[in-house]
């Protein structure tokens, strides 16, 4: 190359786009990330029943005017016990603690569980929740408006417990005069059981959900499954990550299409670079968007 050659490659080279990083994939939160750090303690414990998983963790502000905004949360686990229990919010539950409000933290007997599955872990999920009505009040807790939050299959069972009053007239997990809830929010909730049954890829399985809705009745998922109970007639905000590799992220927009056809108030918000545990660990982008909803919700 002669050295006027040289020059011009040299300056085409100076005015190239400089040469960058490639973008590391996106490593997602591990439960270890989470569990992994310092757990704080509820202030209260309530018992339901005789079962050690028939319990509420009650999270209540140290200070501010009564009553308290009141969050009720669902934990997930694949509706089993032995992959969770009410302990896997403690941190997010802290976290609203120390913004305000106070928490209703359920535990319920998942399929793994004597007494679990249909109707046992349906059943628990409505007297934790209506246990709230007796004990609330006595806490400082307000019952005007009660925010239910569901994380995994807890946001199955949050949205199911919303539409309560929808179940049918045979069904034995029917009740006169459940607690209402006004608003829920899903983080990377499971509501369509039929169509995760039909979804190998999702995280917690297909064989799981027999064991959840039971078998001996005609329509299993008549009573069980979130899209059978539309229009739940309460507003609905589904957060799910992009990256979740536990929830496909179909479900979500199937479940939402079918919600806003049924004449529901319902919105998908979806975090980038967000995986499943993200969704409960305070100090995410996905976590900030949870509490943004959580105080429009409060104040519609």
């Amino acid at each position: 190359m002669t050295r006027a050659g040289l020059a011009a490659a040299l300056l085409l080279a100076s005015c190239s786009a400089p040469m960058t990083a490639p973008i590391a994939p996106h490593r997602p939160l591990t439960w270890a990330d989470l569990t992994g750090r310092s757990r704080p303690s509820p202030d209260r414990t309530l018992s339901y029943g005789e079962d050690a998983m028939q319990k509420v963790d009650v999270w209540l502000p140290s200070g501010g005017a009564r009553p308290y905004r009141t969050v009720l949360m669902v934990h997930g686990g694949c509706w089993q016990t032995g992959i969770a229990d009410r302990r896997l919010m403690d941190w997010v539950a802290d976290d609203l603690r120390r913004a305000g409000y106070a928490v209703w933290n359920i535990d319920y007997r998942g399929v793994d569980r004597a007494g679990g599955g249909y109707p046992g872990t349906f059943a628990d999920a409505a007297a934790a929740a209506d246990l709230l009505r007796a004990e609330g009040p006595a806490l400082g807790l307000d019952l005007r408006r009660i925010v239910a939050v569901g994380h995994s299959a807890g946001g199955h069972l949050a949205l199911w417990l919303a539409g309560r009053t929808r179940l049918p007239a045979n069904s034995p997990l029917r009740r006169a005069d459940p607690l209402p809830i006004a608003h829920v929010i899903s983080l990377g909730g499971l509501p369509d059981l039929e169509a995760t049954a039909a979804s190998p890829d999702n995280g917690c399985g297909t064989e799981v959900i027999a064991r959840l809705v039971g078998s001996g009745r005609g329509d299993p998922f008549a009573d069980t499954s979130v899209p059978r109970l539309l229009p739940l007639g309460v507003a609905q905000d589904l957060v799910n990550g992009r990256e979740d590799r536990i929830i496909p992220y179909r479900l979500a927009t199937d479940y939402v299409a079918r919600a806003e056809a049924a004449g529901d108030d319902v919105t998908l918000h979806t975090v980038p670079a967000t995986g499943h545990v993200e969704l409960v660990a305070p100090d995410t982008p996905a976590w900030a968007e949870t509490k943004r909803l959580l105080a429009r919700a409060f104040a519609r």
